[in-house]
């Protein structure tokens, strides 16, 4: 950990006290519960934005019909040799798998 700072923040009092049951139910001191709340808070948000382009990314390109009837059917494939697999004890060994496209 890099050297730290010292802060000072001012809280009401109903929310001190809210804070210290929860943090001294766990543990922690006020430091270390406004430090996971901080990273939490900033883990959060990062994901968010993650999504957020995950979901525009779509937005601005969608798979076409034929890419997906390509995935449909390599998973139906995928799942009819697993359980053939299954039915002769050759669990493991995997026959590949092709597109739609192959066909």
């Amino acid at each position: 950990m890099s050297k730290a700072a010292k802060l000072t923040i001012r809280l009401n009092s109903e929310l001190v006290a809210a804070i210290d049951r929860h943090r001294a139910a766990r543990g922690q001191t006020r430091s270390e519960f406004f430090r996971v709340a901080a990273e939490k808070l900033l883990q959060d948000e990062q994901e968010r934005r993650a999504v957020e382009r995950y979901v525009r990314g779509y937005q601005e390109c969608p798979e076409t019909d034929e890419e997906v009837a390509g995935i449909h059917q390599s998973g139906v494939a995928a799942l009819a040799q697993e359980a053939r697999d299954h039915d002769t004890g050759s669990a493991g060994q995997r026959a590949p798998v092709t597109s739609g496209a192959d066909r």
